[in-house]
């Protein structure tokens, strides 16, 4: 004889079974979801202003990565404080990877030098390392200096009198300036600017004698309005074979300012990964090759984990060089 007190209470935990597969199977797909990154625009602060060398080629790479993420990248110019204004955009920002920043050389020196909203060991992420510059030192095709060993010979005959100007104090023009100078033996006078449209401008109006540029300089030198000296590469650039680097004329300094992308610290690893994915191809674009020759730079690509190591080891010779020219360092924690 069957028991009605057993079947009924089968079919109690039967009903309750299903309605528990019934709840978890609606509900479970919403547990499991998770935001897809990039679900908006992503801001990519440069430091720099709008039509420089650096502006122009983020914004192709910032083209190019928003095609691969599917949502924007929006270039917003900070310039100033010798390109550090990035850093202090993204330092205090959610670390959800839309806020993202060019990070320079200047970046990883100016806490040696004053106090600053951020510490590069340990408040960024850093995403991916991009290139560096050709800088050089150009004066007007005019000017009485043919070669570098003569702007050299003129300045130490008359210390003090000739101008130079770079795109800000304490910035690695500057610095690069400053230590060629007290190896050489020489003074010159520091004029600094937010960039180098202004710095090209002033060149050419007569209000400094010499400018240290990068890529802005080479439609100048191209149409014959003004002359390279020096190169700060550690080889000859292509473009213009003839001109000497800083090993050549027996200074050995090797100077590109190289930067890279980071975000603030804490960032999820799969949006990094995203966000270095995306910005990997489109360094690699064809389009973004031709560019890079165009503005005289070189890529030189590392990974997240190579780009991070590769900023503490520069933070630290940062710090050796200003002392060894005899800046101010603060203590570092």
């Amino acid at each position: 004889m069957t028991n009605p007190h057993l079947n009924r209470r089968r079919l109690l935990a039967l009903t309750a079974a299903s309605l528990a597969a019934s709840y978890a199977g609606v509900h479970a797909p919403l547990a499991r979801a998770q935001p897809v990154f990039p679900g908006q625009p992503i801001t990519l602060y440069v430091p720099f202003p709008a039509g420089g060398t650096t502006d122009t080629l983020m914004r192709a790479l910032a083209a190019s990565a928003s095609k691969t993420l599917g949502q924007p990248v929006v270039i917003d110019n900070k310039p100033g404080a010798a390109g550090t204004m990035g850093a202090n955009a993204i330092v205090r920002a959610p670390a959800t990877g839309y806020a993202i920043t060019l990070i320079n050389e200047p970046a990883l020196r100016l806490p040696y030098l004053q106090k600053t909203s951020f510490d590069p060991l340990k408040d960024f992420t850093y995403i991916i390392h991009l290139t560096g510059y050709t800088f050089g030192v150009a004066v007007r095709a005019d000017a009485p200096w043919k070669q570098w060993s003569d702007l050299v010979t003129d300045t130490k005959n008359h210390p003090g009198k000739i101008t130079y100007g770079t795109t800000g104090t304490n910035g690695t023009m500057h610095l690069t300036m400053e230590e060629i100078a007290q190896k050489l033996g020489i003074e010159w006078v520091h004029v600094p600017f937010k960039g180098e449209g202004e710095i090209m401008s002033a060149l050419m109006g007569g209000h400094i004698d010499v400018g240290c540029s990068a890529g802005t300089v080479g439609s100048f030198v191209d149409s014959g309005r003004v002359r390279l000296l020096v190169l700060w590469n550690a080889a000859r650039s292509k473009r213009w074979p003839d001109v000497p680097t800083l090993r050549e004329v027996g200074l050995d300094i090797v100077s590109t300012s190289p930067f890279g992308i980071a975000g603030p610290k804490g960032m999820d690893p799969q949006v990094v990964k995203t966000l270095h994915d995306a910005f990997k191809q489109a360094l690699t674009e064809p389009a973004t090759v031709k560019l890079l020759e165009q503005l005289d730079m070189e890529a030189a690509y590392l990974d997240s984990a190579s780009y991070d190591r590769f900023a503490r080891q520069r933070y630290k010779s940062q710090g050796e060089l200003l002392k060894q020219l005899g800046l101010s360092v603060q203590p570092q924690s």
